[in-house]
């Protein structure tokens, strides 16, 4: 994502000829679109953006099962400390 941005702002100096990017060849500017491309297709590649994503999820799954415990009294801090790994 940060290859994306760094492109667009570089496109939009390039394009508006502000500061030293006004003289720099397309390619240069041009280049962090192919760095976001290579960064996702190692990512998708190499499992990356599943693995996240599955992490983010299972976050969302333990606080959701601690908030519905805690509502109903059955979470205490020594299971909660057990579960954490305390």
């Amino acid at each position: 994502m940060w290859f994306l941005a760094l492109g667009l702002l570089a496109v939009a100096l390039k394009y508006f000829e502000i500061g030293p990017v006004a003289q720099w060849s397309w390619f240069m500017v041009l280049i962090p679109f192919g760095l976001a491309m290579a960064w996702w297709a190692w990512a998708d590649w190499s499992g990356y953006t599943k693995r996240k994503v599955v992490e983010k999820e299972e976050a969302r799954r333990q606080h959701r099962i601690d908030r519905q415990r805690s509502q109903l009294g059955l979470l205490t801090s020594k299971s909660s400390r057990k579960r954490r790994g305390r």
